[in-house]
C-alpha cells in the first residue's frame, strides 16, 4: 500500500464513517465517555490517561499515520444528518494489525454506543468497511474476535457472513482475567473464473 494513501471517508444510507483529525479529539472522548461502562467490561485495559482530550489527540493523529504508512484503518461512525465537523461520534470500525504480502488480511474490531444499538447501524457500519476492505484495500480475509457471551457482535458478523473458525483461549486481558473469544472471518468474494 503507499504511504500517501488519501483521508477515507465512507458513506452508508444513514451514516458517515470517516477519519477523524485530531480536532475532533472531544467529539471522541465524549462517545468514550458515554459508552465507559458500555464499553468497559468488552475492552482490554486503557491508559490511565485514555479518558483526556491530550490522549486523544495523539491518539488520533497517530490514526492518520498508522492510515498513511498502512498500518491500520481506524474509522469512527457519525451520522449524516449533522456536518462532518460537528456530528457526534457513534462507533467505530477499525482494520489493524493489516498483514500485506500472501496473507492480504486484518482484524476487524467495531463498538457502537450503546444508545444506538438495535438500529441495525452497526451491521450498516461494518458491511461498508468489509466492501472498502475488499474493494479498494485489496484485502482478502477479515478475522473479527468477540466474547462467546457478546450476541450483538456475533449476529452483526453472522448476518454479514463472517464464519466462526472456532475459540481461542484466554485470548485477551479484559479486566484482569484471560478471556476466551470466538474466532470468525470473511473472505473476499471469488471473482467467476472467464
Amino acid at each position: 500500500m503507499p504511504l500517501d494513501n488519501p483521508p477515507v471517508l465512507l458513506t452508508t444510507r444513514r451514516l458517515n464513517l470517516a477519519v477523524l483529525p485530531p480536532d475532533a479529539a472531544a467529539r471522541v472522548l465524549a462517545y468514550h465517555e458515554a459508552n465507559r461502562e458500555h464499553l468497559g467490561p468488552v475492552s482490554p485495559a486503557r491508559p490511565d490517561n485514555f479518558f483526556t482530550h491530550t490522549w486523544w489527540r495523539s491518539r488520533l493523529a497517530q490514526d492518520a499515520e498508522d492510515w498513511r504508512r498502512g498500518l491500520a484503518l481506524r474509522l469512527f461512525i457519525l451520522s449524516r444528518e449533522a456536518p462532518l465537523t460537528a456530528a457526534p461520534v457513534l462507533g467505530s470500525v477499525s482494520l489493524t494489525d493489516i498483514r500485506r504480502g500472501p496473507l492480504q488480511s486484518c482484524e476487524m474490531g467495531f463498538g457502537l454506543d450503546h444508545a444506538h444499538q438495535g438500529q441495525g447501524l452497526m451491521t450498516e457500519a461494518v458491511r461498508a468497511v468489509c466492501d472498502y476492505a475488499f474493494g479498494p484495500m485489496g484485502l482478502h480475509r477479515i478475522q473479527a474476535n468477540h466474547l462467546p457471551e457478546n450476541h450483538r457482535s456475533a449476529a452483526v458478523l453472522h448476518r454479514l457472513g463472517f464464519t466462526v473458525e472456532g475459540l481461542a483461549r484466554e485470548l485477551v486481558l479484559i479486566q484482569d482475567r484471560w478471556r476466551d473469544h470466538v474466532l470468525t472471518a470473511l473472505l473476499a468474494p471469488r471473482t467467476p473464473a472467464g
